[in-house]
């Protein structure tokens, strides 16, 4: 044990013994990756924050990492063009790889590696940066979670890199020969991104990457996916996935939902048919409260025996009610054992698909 430790203090800090006559520009003040999680055998971007270090704006940075390999080994006074990184201005850098290519090694050599660690350089190497680290979260626990959706993170941020896995064995007779995309928008679709079906640029990117075997994965920056305006606060993110069959949709997830980090998640809505027991004399209720951002009404069709009848109740966030006088609505009609409820919403979601049983009274 301590031999690996004793090892490892090496190899982290070797370049600051080999080069320490070099300036030292600082610390690298933040590092991500897009996307948020990715394989190694996957293109990815590496971004560098470098506010606070010597680097000037748009100078020539070079990546020196030593591990898991050393790819520009011997070049350390004459960094190879294959090592700069691209300014992406406001002191922000970026370094683009597939990592088992970049390293020369296989992805389960990576897994099984200290990590990636680095320095950041200028050409000649008389000036970096102090030694870091690119994080990496592995998301193979996915395969077997029993999980429809993992977000990584958790909890998104508007201006962040966000990706979401979706397994789809989890829905019947979901076919895996077709492309998989999203439709989805913020704050409860009050902007959309939809899938629209028919229009070339939108199928490509709405789709989802296919890792294999029913898996799949959507990588965004919420921002700049729903070309949000610049000061707009996301409170969620609304989705739902598309099996495309046949150049039309196929089966969906369903609906779900991502809250912003930060924010606290509401209550979730509730809706009741009442009283429990209703006669076709009687009078039907309907309420749902705690509903979402932008639902305003509820539309109702009660399908009894040949007739139909129709309506809406409108309200709000914190409550949407109504009553329906099922005495004067049936009276023309006798011997009802059970009327059909169909509930949707402004946005035509569908709220409530049921039956009701009647019971009898006496005449």
């Amino acid at each position: 044990m301590k031999t690996f430790i004793y090892s490892f203090i090496v190899l982290i800090f070797l370049p600051s013994v080999l080069y320490a006559q070099t300036e030292e520009a600082g610390e690298i003040a933040k590092i991500w990756s897009y996307p948020a999680v990715y394989q190694y055998t996957e293109q990815v971007s590496w971004y560098f924050d470098l506010a606070g270090t010597t680097f000037a704006e748009d100078e020539d940075v070079y990546l020196w990492i030593w591990s898991p390999s050393e790819p520009d080994a011997g070049n350390w006074e004459n960094s190879s063009d294959y090592a700069k990184l691209s300014y992406e201005g406001n002191s922000i850098w970026r370094f683009d790889l597939i990592p088992t290519e970049y390293f020369g090694v296989s992805a389960e050599d990576i897994a099984a590696s200290a990590g990636f660690w680095l320095r950041l350089k200028n050409k000649d190497g008389s000036k970096q940066s102090g030694v870091a680290s690119v994080s990496y979260t592995p998301f193979s626990d996915f395969y077997t979670a029993e999980e429809l959706i993992q977000s990584f993170p958790e909890k998104p941020y508007i201006d962040s890199p966000l990706s979401i896995l979706f397994n789809s064995n989890l829905i019947a007779d979901w076919d895996q020969s077709s492309t998989v995309h999203i439709h989805s928008g913020l704050n409860d679709w009050e902007i959309l991104q939809e899938f629209q079906a028919w229009i070339p640029e939108v199928v490509e990117k709405t789709k989802l990457k296919d890792l294999g075997n029913g898996f799949y994965k959507m990588d965004m920056i919420p921002k700049t996916y729903f070309n949000a305006p610049e000061d707009y606060v996301m409170e969620n993110m609304t989705f739902l996935f598309v099996n495309f069959v046949n150049g039309d949709w196929g089966k969906t997830s369903g609906d779900q939902k991502l809250f912003a980090a930060n924010v606290v998640p509401p209550p979730s809505p509730v809706f009741n048919l009442f009283p429990l027991k209703i006669s076709q004399k009687d009078i039907l209720g309907i309420i749902r409260v705690h509903n979402e951002r932008g639902v305003t009404s509820l539309a109702y069709t009660i399908t009894a025996g040949s007739k139909e009848i129709a309506g809406e109740f409108r309200g709000g966030v914190d409550e949407i009610k109504g009553f329906i006088d099922l005495a004067t609505e049936l009276k023309e009609i006798s011997n009802l054992s059970k009327i059909h409820v169909l509930v949707k919403d402004n946005n035509d979601r569908t709220i409530s698909d049921t039956d009701i049983t009647l019971v009898n009274v006496d005449k």
